[in-house]
């Protein structure tokens, strides 16, 4: 099978080296402004992943990312993400990167090339034919996580990806694909640039519409966020006041006793009712 992989493709621009800090500025700019059209041309793919994805965790089932190098640390972000602004567990949503943690900030020799580790780090974590995995790729060929999306379809596991490749492999092996086609980098195969600014775009799509459609999100609020640090904590105490008739100090107790917004909020409607 042969694809064309435009992630790879030469630049638009060229001798780089002898533009002016403005030009090149202005120029990235120009790229990055094409992203957001790009990825609204794969709503439909990212619908039908997001429905099938939030369907399976009603039921009980764990959102997996799995990528290597800038698409698994994305992932990785996205995931370590949930917990703390939706305040769900730390084993629902979970990113898998190849390397392992030390690949999160250095990079690992040779580990996105592995056939087989994708499917062990899978199973490492108890994967089962109730929870979703999405490759992220941006070339759409990274052995690590293709061949675990292999596994996972042998096994009845939901497959999902998101690359930058249209027609590639990792798409072609996803049930649910998300194909975001960006064009050439402005350095060339430099996919952390618009490759990896639109599977950021996509992670935080489909993220955030799962965990709404989850109940984890009232009126736009994050009322179940986790009051990790006093900015967070004041704007708890913020949320509670538009809620109920409490002033700052009432507002700042009832978060204490409770812990979130969510509960702060019934603990006080229940006791006034």
């Amino acid at each position: 099978m042969s694809f064309t992989k435009t992630t790879e493709q030469d630049s638009k621009y060229s001798d780089l080296e002898k533009m002016s800090v403005t030009t090149l500025l202005h120029s990235i700019n120009t790229e990055d402004k094409t992203v957001p059209q790009a990825v609204e041309k794969a709503i439909p793919q990212i619908e039908l992943l997001v429905n099938q994805l939030v369907a399976q965790m009603k039921e009980g089932g764990r959102l997996f990312y799995m990528g290597a190098g800038t698409s698994g640390r994305l992932g990785v972000v996205d995931a370590s993400e949930c917990p703390p602004t939706f305040g769900v567990s730390h084993d629902l949503v979970i990113g898998l990167i190849a390397g392992g943690e030390t690949a999160i900030r250095k990079a690992v020799e040779n580990a996105e090339d592995s056939t087989t580790q994708g499917w062990e780090d899978l199973k490492a974590h108890n994967i089962s034919e109730q929870d979703v995995v999405i490759g992220i790729a941006a070339s759409g060929t990274t052995p690590y996580v293709l061949h675990a999306l292999k596994a996972c379809n042998k096994n009845n596991i939901t497959t999902g990806s998101i690359t930058c490749n249209k027609g590639c492999p990792i798409a072609i092996e996803s049930k649910y694909p998300v194909e975001i086609v960006v064009g050439p980098e402005f350095v060339t195969g430099s996919s952390r640039m618009k490759a990896g600014t639109a599977q950021k775009l996509a992670l935080n799509m489909i993220s955030t519409t799962a965990m709404i459609q989850l109940g984890k999100v009232k009126g736009n609020k994050m009322v179940d966020m986790q009051l990790s640090n006093d900015k967070l904590v004041d704007r708890g105490i913020r949320m509670i006041q538009s809620e109920i008739p409490v002033n700052a100090e009432e507002a700042a107790q009832l978060l204490k006793e409770n812990g979130s917004v969510r509960a702060a909020v019934n603990t006080y409607l229940n006791g006034n009712q």
